[in-house]
């Protein structure tokens, strides 16, 4: 895979020429591969387009683009980076819709076949799912490409007000968070929302104006609110059984 600089990938995006290449056909929300073709780059993206979105109960259609790219620019903020560059554009084969980057790799190898060393590397992807209250984690979203990076995907009905956890990495419930990750929430959260108790005042950060065209400043506050929640307990929750946990289907 390309080791473009993520600015240079977004200006791609956002501004390249587009051209419909096929349709993903496993998805329950209408998908499409497209070519981009910006300053003599091409790559290849995933188009969701709004209008595309069979409608849910508790998540506006409307909402789940912007959810895409809220995904990635906290994943950007923790310094995690396993979102890949997306966008929303407005002028989509289909009209609006989030544009991502496309990952090379197996979809044949997923969460429930991946190797124990594999598995050991997704804390922060636990962490990530917690933080933007991901109600979709299944075990295909998790990409590892060839060089073995992982790379997170699908993260349209994140970002709930109410708690709406539903994810398969449960395997570090009760565990301590490790220092390093620990120490980059509290300084996403400090990025995030003043620091008061009452997350009253202005939501005027840098990190906060740039996920303010995403997500309404409920679910910012909210977000900041899961983060001291993490912070304060400093370990991994554990599966809540008043409720369900999982996604369904899991793959």
């Amino acid at each position: 895979m390309s080791t473009l600089p993520s600015e240079t990938v977004l200006t791609a995006l956002q501004q390249g020429r587009v051209e419909l290449q096929g349709e993903f056909m496993w998805g329950s929300n209408y998908t499409f591969l497209l070519r981009v073709d910006y300053a003599g780059l091409s790559l290849q993206a995933v188009y969701k387009p709004t209008r595309g979105v069979r409608p849910l109960w508790d998540f506006p259609s409307s909402s789940l683009a912007r959810h895409e790219v809220a995904a990635y620019l906290v994943s950007q903020a923790l310094g995690w980076n396993f979102v890949p560059p997306t966008v929303l554009r407005k002028d989509g084969p289909f009209g609006p819709g989030s544009v991502q980057q496309f990952i090379e790799h197996d979809p044949e190898y997923h969460y429930f076949n991946f190797s124990e060393t594999d598995r050991q590397r997704l804390r922060p992807v636990a962490l990530f799912d917690i933080l933007t209250n991901n109600a979709d984690r299944k075990g295909s979203h998790i990409l590892i490409d060839p060089q073995r990076r992982i790379w997170l995907i699908d993260h349209g009905i994140c970002f709930h007000v109410e708690e709406k956890l539903r994810t398969v990495i449960w395997d570090f419930a009760g565990e301590a968070i490790p220092s390093d990750l620990s120490a980059d929430i509290a300084r996403f959260r400090r990025a995030l929302a003043p620091l008061d108790s009452s997350l009253s005042g202005e939501l005027s950060t840098e990190l906060a104006l740039s996920l303010q065209p995403y997500l309404s400043e409920e679910e910012i506050l909210a977000l900041a609110r899961r983060a001291d929640r993490l912070l304060a307990a400093g370990c991994f929750p554990n599966p809540d059984q008043s409720r369900r946990q999982y996604p369904w289907p899991p793959v």
